[in-house]
């Protein structure tokens, strides 16, 4: 009994967001001097906009699962249980969090005609959406230069970022309503998964800490996560394989039997299904974009050596 009571404690945590006095929304810049530390299992009623800006990582955003290259942008659904993206082995340069409830700016003004597509994507949000390619980058610039803007003006960038191209990461989401009985249920699965991967986990067992009966468990999860728990169980280990070979300078095996797989065919075979290339590939690919990103700094740092020198006045 004081063990299912102690998993019952993790389920996500609610945050508590009060924007500055004279705000309607909250906006905060983080760096390696000031690192946003909030990265437990948590929620909040607020819609939340991320900016990655660089580094790799994991995303846990409700069911999803997944490890992100090149930085992030994403934007999380009101009472989405998330855990936080970056932490002291990212490599990210910055990270940027816009956080509004859906009446931030009153409670009819997104039903006017011409925010109707906003509307759409604060719907579609509840499932989670990634921002990809030039986009990621387009908006994570706007982001950043809101550091330096007016009040004004950055309520004007915020409704022009909600107006872009979006991709969902949730089939059918998994939007925490906390009025819903069945949140301690399913944070029990995500918690009990999160905390033991590496070792097997039979369905029998799972579904006891739910007490639950094994068919009975297996309907309820594809209900809530649209994935089977086996599924969900290997694309947790997948990427924290991924994690490992970005992060780890271990051997392609060790990475095999660190995610919790125990057969090192399944392994690669699993992992390209997954990736679309095998961990060596992989890891290669990730050592690449990783030169090309030192080459590009050399090149910056030269030419402003360069443009230094060109406009020091000499002394006599």
């Amino acid at each position: 009994m004081e063990k299912k009571i102690e998993h019952l404690k993790q389920r996500p945590a609610l945050e508590t967001i009060a924007p500055n006095f004279g705000h309607s929304y909250t906006y905060k810049k983080y760096d390696e001097n000031h690192r946003n530390n909030f990265t437990s299992w948590h929620y909040h009623p607020e819609f939340e906009l991320v900016y990655v800006n660089g580094g790799a990582g994991k995303r846990q955003i409700g069911s999803h699962v997944s490890y992100y290259r090149d930085g992030d942008l994403i934007l999380i659904g009101s009472n989405l249980p998330h855990c936080g993206f970056t932490d002291k082995l990212t490599g990210n340069k910055s990270e940027t969090v816009i956080q509004m409830k859906l009446d931030f700016l009153g409670n009819d003004f997104f039903n006017i005609p011409e925010m109707a597509k906003i509307q759409e994507l604060f719907e579609i949000s509840k499932s989670g959406i990634a921002f990809y390619g030039k986009t990621k980058t387009k908006v994570g610039e706007k982001m950043e230069i809101m550091e330096y803007q007016s009040d004004f003006q950055r309520l004007l960038s915020i409704l022009n970022i909600l107006n872009e191209e979006y991709k969902v990461l949730n089939a059918d989401g998994f939007a925490m309503k906390s009025e819903v009985k069945d949140n301690d249920r399913i944070n029990v699965v995500l918690n009990h998964v999160k905390t033991n991967f590496k070792d097997d986990i039979p369905l029998e067992e799972i579904a006891d800490k739910v007490s639950m009966t094994v068919p009975s468990f297996c309907r309820y999860f594809k209900k809530i996560t649209n994935k089977t728990f086996t599924q969900f169980v290997n694309e947790y280990r997948l990427v924290h394989a991924s994690k490992l070979l970005a992060e780890q300078p271990i051997s392609i095996t060790e990475v095999c039997y660190e995610s919790g797989f125990n057969n090192f065919s399944h392994f690669n075979k699993s992992f390209k299904a997954f990736t679309g290339q095998n961990p060596s590939e992989y890891r290669n690919q990730l050592k690449a974009d990783l030169h090309k990103w030192i080459r590009s700094l050399l090149k910056i740092s030269i030419f402003n050596c360069q443009m230094l020198k060109s406009v020091i006045i000499p002394t006599f």
